[in-house]
């Protein structure tokens, strides 16, 4: 049976297409899913696209975590249901408190848009089974408030449990640690601010490297 795979639209998205159609080359089926839907449709996990949502210019994603769709996201992550934010989404799950810290503007206030390439650090998550740890791929970067901040504590306790899901193989925008994504202490919600989406094929990505993010999370359904 083929794994659902719901795609969130906010007003604003922007990458919601790409999403779906990285989820379609790693073989599962994409859902449509509206920020304003009050039911997930029975989906086996969740992408939160990049782009904008509502209510950025308060701050990304402090509006939008309050949407009915994640009404519904928030306890079914709680009980295992993966879910992956992309950029944008990366800040609306640490606004909804599903990861710990949150995204800041960029050191050197610019909006930082090119090729860039993440080390994987954590290979068991179930965005990230397809991945071996320490391997480096190439994805795409583009985020004006993409610094990945946290207190002392924190970010001591993500490095102990191994909840650093990605780094920087060169910083770009002052993330503490070169921290480019983390991952619930669960394994099963995961935030990334570089875009995997755009990067899963030869053609028209920097590589296909990406690709591992939408066929990892297919493992962590079938084992589920």
């Amino acid at each position: 049976m083929t794994a659902r795979i719901g795609v969130v639209t906010f007003p604003g998205s922007l990458d919601d297409r790409d999403a779906r159609r990285a989820v379609e080359r790693g073989g599962a089926q994409p859902v449509e899913l509206w920020h304003d839907d009050a039911s997930l449709r029975g989906v086996d996990a969740v992408i939160l696209p990049g782009g904008f949502s509502y209510g950025d210019y308060l701050r990304c994603g402090a509006i939008a975590r309050f949407s009915p769709v994640m009404g519904e996201i928030i306890p079914a992550a709680a009980k295992g249901l993966p879910v992956l934010g992309i950029c944008n989404g990366f800040q609306i799950l640490c606004e909804a408190h599903l990861l710990p810290g949150a995204l800041t503007r960029n050191a050197g206030l610019r909006f930082v848009t090119r090729d860039i390439t993440i080390r994987i650090e954590n290979a068991t998550s179930a965005w990230t089974r397809s991945y071996l740890p320490g391997q480096d791929i190439s994805v795409v970067l583009k985020s004006g408030e993409g610094a990945y901040v946290a207190d002392q504590e924190t970010i001591a306790k993500l490095e102990a449990n191994g909840q650093v899901l990605a780094r920087y193989a060169s910083n770009p925008n002052g993330s503490a640690g070169d921290i480019a994504g983390v991952v619930s202490e669960a394994g099963n919600v995961a935030g990334l601010m570089p875009h995997p989406e755009h990067a899963v094929e030869d053609l028209t990505g920097p590589s296909a490297d990406g690709l591992g993010f939408f066929t990892s999370v297919l493992q962590a359904v079938a084992v589920s």
